[in-house]
């Protein structure tokens, strides 16, 4: 939203500029002698269309400065003595988005054509004409443009390179740390948890062999040690994961899948629509839905099926996975660690999770995921 005004903001002004511009170079030949004849008509067409040309130096500045240069030269050649102020702001422009041997050249050549359209003028002889030409386009108004445009240029070029490093520095702040934390959760917590849930473990064994009944307070530990267990894990895992590795992304889907199949579950995978070359952000967050997905299948859902579906749309793409394990309607499913994150990468994409059990029976984890083509 913000960026949107920020860039009508900057159109708004490229216009206002330039019809300055124009403006200005009118007035300017309208302070000279001229008529309405066909050569004076054109002259005036052309200081209008270099200054109006502005509009668009900030998206294609070669083109307005080849404009520019033009319009200058042919007013010149119509018989207007006025200064080429168009193609000081096109040179700015352009070195400014880091064309600086093509601003050389068009100059080069600017400066060539300008004694020569002066001369096509019939208005001035030859020492005139030059005399003209340099008070037109002065080169050193040409450089200063340029010097302007490189030191603007510069100057942004090392505001972004700060603003990587504090970023990147930040980043590694943030892993240190997160790697700080998992290594206190598994000196601290791990240990223990693994004490109690292998204490419980065998006194129900014993129990058991004894032919005891197990009392169901000891059940309910060694089933929340198992658990605790299995969340720790994964907060482990979350924490240490600092993308150190490869990206993973829609190409590594399929892997996922076959090795999905080595845990004796027959997964499939559909891909309907041509894979589009979606943002990296979004090619990672359907492989860790596809890879969450699939793991909590292959543990927990004692299913013996489960099928992938990439649906690709023009402007979202549709992850789903079912499984015909035991999950029904009428039980809610567990908001675990893996859901949760599942549900936070979606939504910081701006998309939409859903993670249900289905009617006829199993579970169904859908996410649609927006593609923006101009990322």
């Amino acid at each position: 939203m913000g960026s949107g005004r920020s860039g009508l903001r900057a159109v708004a002004m490229d216009w206002v500029i330039a019809v300055g511009v124009a403006v200005a170079l009118l007035v300017t030949g309208l302070s000279e002698p001229h008529g309405a004849t066909g050569p004076d008509l054109l002259g005036f067409a052309l200081l209008a269309a270099g200054g109006l040309a502005l509009a668009a130096r900030r998206r294609a500045p070669r083109t307005v400065l080849a404009v520019t240069g033009l319009c200058a030269a042919g007013y010149q050649a119509a018989g207007f003595d006025v200064p080429a102020v168009a193609y000081l702001f096109a040179v700015y422009a352009a070195v400014r988005a880091g064309h600086r041997w093509f601003t050389v050249v068009a100059s080069v050549a600017m400066l060539a054509s300008l004694p020569a359209a002066a001369l096509l003028s019939g208005l001035h002889d030859t020492g005139q004409a030059f005399a003209q030409a340099r008070g037109a386009l002065q080169i050193a108004w040409l450089i200063a443009a340029g010097a302007a445009g490189e030191a603007l240029r510069q100057a942004e070029f090392r505001a972004d390179a700060a603003e990587r490093t504090r970023e990147e520095t930040a980043l590694r702040r943030a892993d240190e740390e997160r790697l700080r934390i998992a290594r206190e959760l598994h000196d601290s917590l791990t240990h223990q948890i693994s004490v109690i849930k292998v204490q419980a473990e065998v006194a129900v064994h014993v129990a058991r062999r004894r032919g005891e009944q197990v009392p169901d307070a000891l059940l309910a530990i060694q089933e929340a040690g198992r658990e605790a267990a299995r969340e720790l894990r994964a907060t482990l895992e979350a924490l240490r994961d600092d993308d150190t590795a490869p990206p993973r992304g829609l190409e590594d889907v399929p892997d996922l899948v076959e090795r999905a199949r080595t845990f004796g579950l027959h997964a499939t995978l559909t891909v309907e629509g041509q894979l589009p070359d979606v943002p990296a952000a979004v090619g990672r967050t359907v492989y860790r839905i596809v890879q969450e997905s699939l793991t909590n299948v292959a543990r927990h859902a004692d299913a013996a099926t489960a099928s992938v579906l990439i649906d690709c749309r023009p402007d979202t793409l549709t992850v789903r996975i079912d499984d015909d394990g035991t999950a029904m309607p009428t039980t809610a499913p567990t908001a675990g660690v893996g859901l949760l994150g599942m549900r936070e990468r979606v939504t910081a994409l701006g998309g939409r999770l859903r993670a249900e059990p289905r009617d006829g029976g199993g579970f169904t984890v859908q996410a649609e995921l927006p593609v923006d083509r101009a990322s």
